[in-house]
């Protein structure tokens, strides 16, 4: 039977990956900056200061792309919460470095977003606010987990969060649309690999727990989801419009990573190992 780990037990044992991880994402990540996709030269004063406030007329955008950047602008937006529920696990070493990392780069996606669709009046500031509002007052809360329960959740949700700016991307809306969309995929791609690494070293040291928590945060996966103004769900016309799927998170999410932490084909599970793995048949390449 394998010792149970406890989290700080783990904390202090893959302490030393994450230090080598950190070094390695720094080193792959772009500089770029995101004032650099907005473009200024299309602003203009709204009414409060004499200009001419958002009418329906003033958006050159497609519907689908419209739905995807305002997700993308709550989401990030709504980074305290994310902030919070990462960093309480993380508040030693090179783990909180990282978290002020990931932090920073997730920041200047929904600065760069937000900038781009007030700029280019491309939705409605005032209802964006109001829904910003609103989905920060509900926040995000995660039940309690422990370490390699943290850290799967995180490298699925990176994952999942990069297919749906890659398909952004795709739409073809408009040259900055794209090219915005693929900037934040890119990121998205980084920060998986990076919590990627950190569940296949917890696989190292402890494999049935770790495995144990790949099975139930596949379980409990759930993308951020958003009430738009008009009462739709963000995951249904996202899902519709080809963006996300969940539907397709076995196929594009779960599988591509098990199989790269070798969950299949592991030697080195115990009972409860193999429990876990059991319950995670259905998604064997």
């Amino acid at each position: 039977m394998q010792t149970f780990l406890t989290d700080r037990e783990l904390l202090e044992s893959l302490a030393p990956e994450v230090e080598e991880n950190l070094r390695r994402h720094l080193a792959a990540a772009d500089d770029w900056q995101p004032q650099d996709y907005v473009p200024w030269d299309e602003g203009r004063n709204f009414a409060f200061l004499g200009g001419t406030d958002w009418e329906p007329g003033q958006s050159e955008l497609g519907e689908v792309a419209k739905v995807a950047l305002t997700v993308g602008v709550l989401i990030a937006d709504n980074l305290p919460s994310y902030h919070r529920e990462v960093g309480k696990y993380l508040r030693t070493g090179p783990w909180w470095r990282w978290v002020g990392r990931w932090t920073a780069e997730e920041n200047r996606h929904g600065i760069m977003l937000r900038n781009y669709l007030v700029v280019t009046r491309a939705v409605d500031p005032v209802e964006l606010e109001r829904m910003r509002m609103s989905h920060m007052t509900t926040g995000f809360r995660r039940p309690a987990l422990h370490l390699p329960d943290m850290l799967a959740a995180c490298a699925f949700e990176e994952r999942a969060a990069a297919i749906r700016h890659r398909n952004t991307a795709a739409l073809g809306e408009n040259p900055i649309i794209t090219a915005m969309s693929d900037r934040i995929a890119a990121d998205d791609e980084l920060q998986s690999e990076f919590f990627a690494q950190l569940v296949a070293a917890a696989l190292n040291v402890a494999p049935d727990q770790t495995v144990r928590a790949i099975a139930d945060q596949v379980a409990a996966f759930a993308v951020p989801e958003v009430a738009l103004a008009d009462g739709r769900s963000s995951t249904a016309v996202l899902a519709e419009a080809g963006i996300y799927d969940p539907a397709r998170a076995p196929e594009l999410v779960f599988t591509p990573l098990l199989t790269r932490w070798a969950v299949f084909t592991r030697t080195d599970l115990g009972e409860e190992g193999e429990k876990a793995r059991s319950a995670l048949a259905h998604l064997h390449p």
